[in-house]
């Protein structure tokens, strides 16, 4: 009697099947590592403002890594996905918890109002706050040798003078066809103010050809209510005579030095002669 044989069916998976398995594990890992790394950076920055933190966090992933290996079972992916994303909110909640409970900081600059100086007090609020007073250190003045410039910055220089001291639509107009007007401006008081610059140096005096080409000029052409020759030198004596006649202001180098150091009048303050 022959005993028929039993057919065994096997079953296979199928590759399709095993592919999607494998790519739904690969994607579950990245997102564990994820979760991992964002575990890792927040364990360590709370580790360095609280250890207690680090501790929590620690004890967390330990009982999650124990829980996970109990009883040598298969570990389910999303399990774990779920676990670490438990953890990593309740240590989220953590911190910002502790970030609300941190006390302010103190107000910085702020000096009680009853802090005054010599003891005095503004006022009988305690609470009150007034800012605190830093004293400015004072300007340090700058003193320009005007013999060491050329023409064109020793004209800007002059220029910079009258802007200090309060003139206005200050202008440096020398150059080819100036007509001798080097810079113009007004006074504060509205005057139209005409300057002719002489960069000379010592042994070369301002002489009284130059007063008169600039007498011819200033006033005619320019319309200058106070005209004005400043240089680095010295005038001659007929120079300063034409002045006089004409009422040119007439501004060496010494006074020049007094003009930058504020000592004296302003030249459009001055007589309109230097003796």
């Amino acid at each position: 009697m022959t005993v028929p044989t039993r057919t065994r069916h096997t079953t296979r998976r199928s590759r399709r099947f095993e592919l999607r398995a494998t790519a739904l594990y690969f994607a579950l890992l990245a997102v564990i590592l994820a979760l991992v790394g964002a575990a890792a950076r927040t364990a360590a920055a709370a580790a360095v403002h609280r250890p207690s933190w680090a501790v929590a966090l620690a004890l967390v992933g330990v009982g999650a890594a124990m829980a996970g290996f109990r009883g040598k079972r298969r570990i389910s992916a999303a399990r774990i996905a779920r676990r670490a994303a438990e953890a990593l909110d309740e240590a989220t909640h953590t911190a910002v918890e502790a970030l609300d409970a941190q006390p302010p900081a103190p107000a910085v600059g702020l000096v009680p109002a009853g802090a005054g100086a010599g003891g005095g007090s503004l006022g009988t609020d305690p609470t009150v706050l007034l800012p605190e007073t830093v004293p400015e250190a004072p300007a340090d003045t700058v003193e320009i040798a005007y013999e060491a410039l050329d023409p064109d910055e020793f004209e800007q220089a002059v220029a910079e003078l009258c802007r200090r001291d309060g003139c206005l639509d200050v202008d440096v107009v020398g150059g080819a066809g100036d007509l001798g007007a080097d810079v113009v401006a007004r006074t504060p008081d509205g005057r139209l103010v005409v300057i002719q610059c002489k960069r000379y140096c010592d042994g070369n005096r301002v002489g009284s050809q130059d007063l008169q080409r600039f007498g011819g000029t200033c006033f005619t052409v320019h319309g200058a209510d106070v005209a004005i020759v400043v240089t680095t030198s010295d005038f001659t004596a007929p120079a300063l005579d034409y002045a006089e006649q004409c009422g040119i202001v007439c501004v060496d180098g010494p006074q020049l030095q007094r003009w930058q150091e504020d000592a004296g009048p302003r030249p459009w303050e001055a007589q309109p002669s230097v003796a």
